[in-house]
């Protein structure tokens, strides 16, 4: 996608982390194209890459999330022990990937023991989403046109729609052991986040309150989300950059002050809160013409969002299933402009308790923001071309599969980790870059789908 600096905040974020700032166009690392003719790698009986991806691929039946999730027993054995797991996506709006993702979710609810499932959406876009799916408050129509907007209006799906459904209606037969929703991103902070910082700091350290409102004069929205992010980027940089040293403080006086005479538990989150809009702030102060700060920025939100994740997990002891481009939940970004990926944090993070999901696919249509007009549309593409990663892993005698690429057969092993070009559609559409990955290197574990379609959008473009 063209870089774009009058778009919203939102959209360079998301578009830039999912398209833009991937991985490089086919020529520029210097591996040609290879397919499932090149010699396969040695072994016992000298398989080619198509035959030792049969013999290591498990059967996927089905996309749907409701019936029955048996043949995701191997994918469970393929998670193991991990406490979080990256699901990822090769496109912002299929309705496969989406409901994957639901199903996915369903399955290590149920058998495996996750509990939270977390989404590339703003933090406090999260705290509300949280509140619905737990408690029953709020109104999930009003929530999400308030919140799903800018790019993030993506999700307004009705995949999405009813994986949140479901996840109420469990929390209505399990209340004691709810499942919960994050959001681990950083593109908007809600006025709810300034209001239950300074109403715990009224609370608990009252001592703090005339310095915390001063700092936050002026910086709670008063518009809504798409609104006040177009206008935050009208701001000069000089002020963008002072709003953050002042979000910065009040962080830093939460986090040093203790809770005072108040709930540890209240300021724990009061101060997280404190820094989802510091974070928000920090992404925001950024000279959007300068391509050596535009890169830090981008890898800035990928250790934002593994972060956010970390902290999430630590604090609630939930295992959790992490939604968002392949691109953010892989290991290796295979380009000098996007440093580190969210997955490359996590792994550092969590080590062997941290799982990688990619999706590939060979042909279908996708829901994408026109990259001149900004408005959603669905759009196909054909079967990917020879030389692709997709055009071999299709010919195996599944339509659907997951493969574990740790463990797969050597010759599927060498091939996977052999660089070339891949389908790796972002927020917009058309984009002339054809990228490259080596699969093996980017995920632990791969869903393949034959065909794909667009998700159903349930916003206005």
């Amino acid at each position: 996608m063209k870089r774009r600096t009058a778009v919203l905040i939102p959209t360079v974020l998301l578009s830039l982390g999912a398209l833009a700032l991937t991985t490089p166009a086919v020529g520029s690392t210097g591996h040609p194209p290879a397919d499932a003719s090149e010699p396969a790698a040695p072994g016992r009986h000298h398989e080619s890459v198509v035959e030792a991806i049969d013999r290591g691929a498990h059967t996927l039946r089905t996309t749907r999330p409701t019936g029955s999730l048996r043949d995701l027993r191997a994918l469970g054995r393929m998670v193991g022990d991990a406490e979080v797991v990256g699901l990822g996506e090769a496109t912002h709006g299929s309705r496969e990937f989406f409901q994957m993702k639901h199903r996915v979710f369903r399955y290590l609810v149920e058998e495996r023991g996750f509990r939270t499932f977390s989404l590339e959406l703003p933090w406090s876009s999260g705290v509300r989403l949280d509140e619905y799916v737990v408690h029953g408050r709020g109104d999930l129509d009003e929530i999400v046109a308030e919140e799903f907007v800018g790019t993030y209006r993506i999700w307004n799906n009705q995949d999405y729609r009813d994986l949140l459904t479901w996840m109420r209606d469990h929390n209505r037969r399990h209340p004691d052991d709810p499942v919960r929703f994050m959001g681990n991103d950083m593109g908007y902070a809600g006025p709810e986040l300034y209001q239950r910082v300074v109403h715990h700091v009224s609370r608990a350290r009252p001592d703090l309150l005339d310095r915390v409102t001063a700092l936050y004069d002026g910086l709670p929205p008063t518009t809504d989300a798409a609104a006040y992010s177009e206008e935050y980027l009208t701001l000069p940089l000089d002020e963008r950059r002072e709003r953050a040293e002042r979000t910065r403080e009040v962080h830093a006086l939460l986090r040093d002050a203790g809770p005072g005479g108040g709930d540890r538990e209240e300021h724990r989150w009061a101060v997280r809160h404190a820094l989802a809009i510091h974070q928000m702030a920090e992404g925001m102060a950024v000279d959007f013409d300068d391509e050596t700060e535009v890169v830090g920025m981008m890898e800035y939100r990928d250790e934002v969002m593994a972060d956010n994740v970390r902290w999430w997990h630590r604090h609630t002891g939930d295992r959790t299933l992490v939604s968002a481009h392949n691109t953010h939940v892989s290991y290796d970004s295979f380009d000098p402009n996007y440093p580190k990926t969210q997955g490359a944090f996590l792994r550092d993070a969590l080590g062997d308790g941290y799982v990688s999901i990619g999706f590939t696919f060979y042909e279908g249509a996708f829901k994408a923001f026109g990259t001149d007009d900004d408005v959603i549309r669905t759009y196909r593409v054909g079967g990917a071309e020879e030389g692709f990663n997709e055009a071999t892993l299709d010919r195996a005698r599944r339509e659907d599969y997951i493969l574990d690429m740790r463990t797969a057969p050597e010759a599927a092993r060498a091939w996977l980790d052999t660089e070339r070009p891949t389908w790796n559609i972002g927020a917009g559409w058309p984009d002339p870059t054809r990228y490259t990955t080596a699969l093996g290197r980017a995920h632990d574990v791969l869903i393949h789908l034959h065909d794909i379609e667009a998700t159903t959008y349930l916003g206005d473009s």
